[in-house]
């Protein structure tokens, strides 16, 4: 059932036009500026992979920097599938890796116990705050290695389905999730 879902959300990402995802992930980061989230210091963002038309995240960057906040990247590590934290600095090198994934060479690496915020990648979430990645498990490795506290931001193209089947013990609920038309708040 998840990789029908998994399916279905990709299907829904590829109708969409390059005009579309520019309005969208701007209503979205325009959403984002609601959230009680801004008086912390470290926020980590995933840079979009623009082949699999997620969510410019450019917006959001550019928040960030306007708000003279600590921004944390992450490299992929396939074989662990960890993802190592870096922070932002106007001399990190972004490039694509082999599954085109914009990720910093190298850097200031930054423990994952540091973050305040993490804005998730997702392809689809529910009424609950359970999300649908790409199933490779990635996020929730890394959630779980980040403090309690660490507050979870999905953004998000589409609205909530009422329930995402199959959870597993280890996926981590978001606590809030951002769409073009609605802010989404989870109860802890």
């Amino acid at each position: 059932m998840k990789n029908n879902l998994r399916k279905k959300y990709v299907l829904k990402r590829d109708e969409l036009t390059p005009d579309q995802i520019e309005e969208f992930s701007l209503e979205v980061a325009n959403k984002l500026l609601e959230l009680p989230i801004w008086d912390l210091e470290y926020y980590h963002l995933f840079l979009s992979i623009t082949e699999k038309k997620e969510i410019n995240t450019e917006f959001i960057l550019h928040i960030l920097q306007g708000k003279d906040k600590n921004i944390i990247l992450s490299k992929s590590i396939f074989n662990t599938r960890k993802l190592h934290n870096f922070l932002l600095t106007d001399t990190t090198v972004i490039r694509k890796n082999k599954w085109n994934i914009p990720e910093p060479v190298d850097g200031i690496e930054i423990s994952s116990e540091k973050i305040d915020v993490v804005f998730v990648p997702l392809l689809a979430f529910d009424l609950n705050g359970h999300r649908l990645g790409y199933g490779k498990g990635f996020y929730d490795i890394f959630l779980a290695s980040c403090k309690p506290d660490v507050i979870k931001v999905g953004v998000s193209f589409f609205e909530a389905e009422n329930r995402i089947p199959e959870l597993e013990i280890s996926d981590i609920a978001l606590d809030y999730c951002v769409t073009p038309k609605k802010t989404y708040r989870f109860k802890k």
